[in-house]
């Protein structure tokens, strides 16, 4: 039994022979992705918008749920406020404001149409209404 030891945390770690990986191998056809398709894959899902814990809690609190089309158009427009200059931008969406930090691709707070009244948002220098 020829296993690879690792040694992680003073932990060893044995993996045997048949679940090593050779970096060198090329994909296979069932199923394996190559390494430029999985790192492709991660470049997108950094590139895609993040919510804040923040954000997230303003969202569940009032009852917004944001589509997968919904999510699109405010990457979307994220990615237009980073093209014009804009690091911090309010996005109009329906009855649904959200601010974004253009810059880290981060909404960072949602407010609905019962709590814009009377609202005054500050420390934003554009908006994009969708």
């Amino acid at each position: 039994m020829n296993d690879f030891k690792v040694n992680i945390n003073q932990n060893i770690i044995a993996i045997p022979k048949a679940n090593r990986i050779n970096i060198l191998d090329k994909p296979r056809a069932h199923g394996n992705s190559s390494f430029e398709t999985i790192l492709e894959g991660q470049i997108k899902q950094q590139e895609r918008i993040k919510f804040s814990k923040h954000a997230q809690e303003r969202l569940i609190a009032r009852n917004v749920e944001l589509t997968e089309e919904d999510i699109a158009n405010i990457d979307k427009a994220v990615e237009k406020a980073a093209r014009k200059g804009i690091k911090d931008t309010l996005i109009l969406l329906g009855n649904t404001a959200l601010i974004a930090n253009v810059r880290s691709k981060t909404i960072i707070t949602a407010a609905t149409e019962d709590t814009l009244k009377d609202n005054i948002f500050t420390n934003i220098d554009g908006a994009i209404i969708i």
